[in-house]
């Protein structure tokens, strides 16, 4: 019996069941879907404007600032500590928004909710260090619940030969080349840390000079980039339609006057997302070919959802927007992520994933200070919806052209490679 727990606690079942049931528990928040009418109601009696151009921003810039020393950390501490300080962050974000009052008290709960998403690095990361390299592919498709900084501790000891990381990684060589890293054994002992108050300081230069020139080798991969860029787009755009979309909702149909279903949208787009995201994990493309098409189709249909959110004053039609929306994204966000990792080492993936959310959160951030911020432009929300379609419109634009090009350049040297074939 013992032996056949360790036999299962060894395979990539057991951490995926173990990861993505805290990834259930610390996402399901049912009374999230109604934030917005909560917040201007009678028990915290803001107003829509204080809710969408003073609160709701703070949790951008608080989760930009945040970001890069929680990266550090989970690099230091490794994934445990990080998850802990999620749960309390969670627990006191929950507190204020019971007991506490005010526009001030209400940033503070944006403030701690960054927290939240900054440190969901340890558990989007931890699924990698203890999976081996042949179930990515699945195991991303399983625990896509949202989409945020992905991070993987290189120091992390790690099960199964396959896998080949040992600790002291930051002492490594450049890993973001697509052969794969060697055994622990061919690189020799681990490095025994040095004596003395100088080496945290030499230590971390070391670490962020090793970071800056893996990042330099990954996005040294043309493919690589062009899925990273869409990454980046995307993932801005989509937490900033995420972030407002109650905002449309209640002005479409205010809580106050009009029966409102968010929760049970909510829940359907999730179960879409979700269904479409292990889809992935079974389907068979050429996505060297096909893929970069594949962002420019969806990066439309996400385009046409949120203009017919703009244009439409029809709820159920918002609704229908946002669930295609929501479903296009996760499943190309889902492609996107299998897509780098498999053609990164092991070493090195996260830190790629983790850049390409930072990109993406210095983009969010530009859209909330010019569209949202009232120190900006303070557009309503039916104008932000009109502008965020537009965003997507030109985000499929570029992977068009980029697909299409491609394509061509494929079929091109494949006619050439036929036509010398034949002559000799």
């Amino acid at each position: 019996m013992d032996c056949w727990k360790g036999a299962v606690s060894r395979s990539w079942i057991y951490p995926t069941v173990i990861i993505c049931a805290n990834g259930f528990f610390t996402t399901m928040r049912p009374s999230e879907s109604f934030l917005t009418p909560y917040l201007t109601g009678p028990d915290k009696n803001l107003t829509i404007e204080e809710v969408t151009n003073q609160i709701f921003p703070v949790w951008t810039y608080s989760y930009l600032a945040l970001l890069f020393p929680v990266f550090l950390l989970t690099d230091y501490v490794r994934y445990k500590p990080v998850l802990l300080l999620q749960g309390i962050s969670l627990i006191i974000t929950w507190l204020l928004l019971l007991f506490a009052h005010g526009v001030m008290a209400m940033q503070v709960v944006e403030f701690f909710y960054g927290m939240v998403t900054a440190t969901e690095v340890a558990y989007y990361a931890y699924i990698y260090s203890v999976v081996s390299t042949q179930h990515y592919q699945r195991v991303t498709s399983y625990r896509r619940r949202s989409m945020f900084f992905h991070r993987k501790d290189t120091s992390e000891p790690l099960p199964g030969a396959d896998k080949g990381v040992a600790a002291g990684s930051s002492h490594r060589p450049s890993s973001c080349q697509e052969e794969k890293s060697p055994s622990p054994a061919a690189r020799g002992p681990t490095p025994q840390p040095q004596a003395g108050n100088a080496r945290p300081h030499s230590h971390m230069l070391s670490v962020l000079l090793q970071l800056a020139k893996d990042l330099r080798d990954c996005y040294s991969s043309r493919k690589l980039l062009y899925w990273s860029l869409w990454w980046a787009l995307a993932t801005a755009g989509f937490n900033q339609v995420v972030n407002y979309v109650q905002v449309l909702w209640d002005f479409q149909a205010p809580s106050h006057s009009s029966a409102v279903y968010n929760g049970a949208v909510e829940a359907i787009a999730t179960f879409l997302g979700s269904a479409t995201s292990m889809a992935v994990g079974y389907v068979k493309v050429n996505w060297d070919l096909t893929g970069e098409l594949a962002l420019a189709i969806f990066s439309v249909l996400d385009a046409g959802s949120l203009l017919l959110m703009h244009f439409t004053d029809n709820i159920w039609a918002c609704y229908a927007g946002y669930l295609a929306f929501k479903a296009c994204y996760m499943l190309l966000i889902t492609i996107a992520t299998f897509q780098i990792a498999v053609n990164l080492s092991m070493e090195r993936y996260a830190l790629m994933f983790g850049f390409n959310n930072f990109v993406a959160l210095v983009i969010q951030t530009i859209l909330t200070i010019v569209v949202v911020d009232s120190r900006g432009l303070g557009l309503d929300i039916t104008t932000q919806f009109l502008i965020y379609g537009s965003y997507f419109t030109v985000i499929a634009g570029i992977f068009l052209i980029r697909s299409m090009y491609t394509i061509i350049s494929i079929k091109c040297r494949n006619t050439t490679v036929a036509a010398e074939s034949t002559t000799h």
